[in-house]
C-alpha cells in the first residue's frame, strides 16, 4: 500500500471512495484528515491508551479492549514489513506462526468506533482491524491502515486523487463540501 504510484487506477478510485466515505461520515475531509494528523503527532501509540479510547479535536475513537505494546509493536512492524497487502497468516510451522495467530486472534475481534463530536457531523463509522478472507488469509483492513499507519502524505494523494467517470462521487463531493 505504500507505494501509491504503483497502484492502477481502479484501485485508486476505490480506494479514494472508502475514504471520502469515512470522510462524510465524521464531517468532512478536514476532520477526518485531523484524526489522522493528531494520530501521527502522538508521542505514544494511540492504540495503547489505556481507557481504549483516542480524543480527537473533532471527535472521539474508541475500541473495545485494551491493546499491550506487545501487539501495537508487532502490528507496527508488520504494517512497516509489508507490500500491497500483504496475508498476515503464517503457514503452520513457521517460526512465527504461533506469535502471529494469537495476535490475529487479539484483535481481529475488536471493532474501532469512530465518531464526530457534533451529532450534526455524520453518524461516525466503525471498522475492524483485518478482513478476514478465509481461515488462511486474513488481510490487514485498509481504513484501519489509513487511520493508524499510512504516511499522511500517501493519505493525501488517495483523496486527492482523480476521479474518473463518476458521477454519483463528484454529487457527494459537491454536497458535502469535502
Amino acid at each position: 500500500m505504500v507505494r501509491y504510484n504503483s497502484l492502477d487506477d481502479s484501485t485508486k478510485q476505490n480506494l479514494k471512495e472508502q475514504i471520502i466515505e469515512c470522510a462524510v461520515a465524521i464531517g468532512g475531509k478536514n476532520h477526518f484528515l485531523s484524526l489522522i494528523e493528531e494520530i501521527r503527532e502522538k508521542q505514544i501509540h494511540p492504540l495503547l491508551s489505556k481507557d481504549s479510547s483516542f480524543r480527537f479535536s473533532y471527535g472521539l475513537v474508541k475500541w473495545g479492549k485494551v491493546i499491550f505494546k506487545d501487539k501495537v509493536d508487532l502490528l507496527i512492524t508488520l504494517t512497516n514489513d509489508r507490500e500491497n497487502n500483504e496475508n498476515l497468516m503464517l503457514k503452520k510451522g513457521d517460526k512465527n506462526y504461533k506469535t502471529i495467530m494469537n495476535f490475529l486472534r487479539t484483535l481481529g475481534p475488536i471493532t474501532f468506533e469512530v465518531h464526530p463530536e457534533n451529532k450534526k457531523d455524520g453518524d461516525g463509522f466503525s471498522l475492524q482491524a483485518f478482513d478476514l478472507i478465509d481461515e488462511n488469509t486474513s488481510h490487514l483492513n485498509f481504513m484501519f491502515d489509513v487511520i493508524f499507519f499510512l504516511p499522511i502524505n500517501i493519505v493525501k494523494k488517495l483523496f486527492n486523487g482523480s476521479i474518473k467517470n463518476n458521477s454519483e462521487l463528484k454529487v457527494i463531493l459537491e454536497k458535502e463540501k469535502v
